[in-house]
């Protein structure tokens, strides 16, 4: 799947890829009423900065109005099939724009995800634990931030344990939500045996940029997971998680770095729902090199 350039050369110390290789692999679109900008603003973007494409992933449908606010609608599942299709059309031959949908894990509708997985032709899925939202507080939440905490990375595992999904977005997003009693000394057990177990999976983790713009100013997850993820050989993604156009990649070159200090060497990417990796170094070169960027 990788179209990787095969004349890669070294100037100097200097690594030049003259082939686009990186996606955004987080981005969303006005159907989740929290975003801006239609898929074509974002793939605009994504040609400006380099990329090869996008993955358009809006959060998915969910049933009986569950966090109706967030997400968009099941009656309007089909046109957001249909917007990525047109875009896809739009940008050929320059950005490829692939069909994606970030899809809530929440125990008791897994087979309602699952069939609606079934129903196009997705390239990239993510699953997403998400505790702010209120029909998690309502069900997991005990004035208790640190069993909290405990039950999230719980279910994060048992998400990769589905194998409805290729990544696991922003891993340790709970943080922000119990900002006040985040301390990973006392959490650090509950997440390596909810890395064990996704390790067992095969399942991605994505390393999400946006994590520095929120409370706790870090990439999701932090640096001390990320090392224990690639200790385990967890695959990782990298997502801006962009919600406005201009977010697209945000955050790459200095994501990239990070796993590289964490000591990871590969990035992965998805097609077809399947994975390929591609080597850091090439992944920051396709970026800085000149050759990347459109005049």
């Amino acid at each position: 799947c990788l179209k990787m350039a095969s004349e890669n050369t070294h100037n100097g110390n200097r690594r030049v890829v003259t082939e686009r290789i990186l996606f955004e692999s987080h981005s969303h679109t006005p159907l989740c009423m929290h975003a801006d900008g239609m898929p074509t603003d974002y793939a605009e973007v994504a040609w400006q900065r380099g990329l090869r494409g996008i993955n358009v992933t809006c959060h998915n449908p969910m049933p009986d109005g569950f966090s109706a606010h967030v997400r968009m609608r099941e009656d309007q599942f089909d046109a957001y099939v249909s917007l990525v299709d047109a875009t896809r059309q739009q940008w050929a031959g320059r950005v490829e724009v692939r069909l994606g949908l970030e899809a809530d894990y929440f125990e008791g509708h897994e087979s309602y995800v699952e069939k609606q997985l079934c129903s196009a032709d997705f390239q990239f899925v993510l699953g997403s634990v998400h505790p702010q939202i209120g029909e998690f507080r309502e069900r997991y939440w005990d004035n208790d931030p640190l069993a909290f905490q405990r039950t999230y990375f719980r279910l994060l595992a048992q998400s990769a344990e589905t194998g409805l999904f290729d990544s696991l977005a922003h891993p340790d997003l709970v943080k922000n939500v119990t900002v006040d009693a985040w301390d990973l000394d006392l959490i650090m057990d509950d997440i390596r045996a909810a890395l064990d177990r996704i390790a067992a999976t095969g399942v991605a983790m994505e390393l999400n940029t946006s994590g520095v713009n929120k409370t706790i100013s870090q990439m999701n997850p932090c640096p001390e997971m990320l090392v224990e993820m690639r200790q385990r050989d967890i695959p990782v993604t990298i997502g801006a998680d962009a919600h406005q156009p201009e977010r697209v990649a945000d955050g790459y070159e200095a994501a990239m770095e990070l796993l590289q200090q964490c000591g990871y060497e590969n990035i992965s990417l998805f097609e077809g729902r399947k994975r390929y990796e591609v080597p850091i170094i090439d992944a920051l070169a396709s970026l800085q090199s000149a050759e990347c960027k459109t005049s």
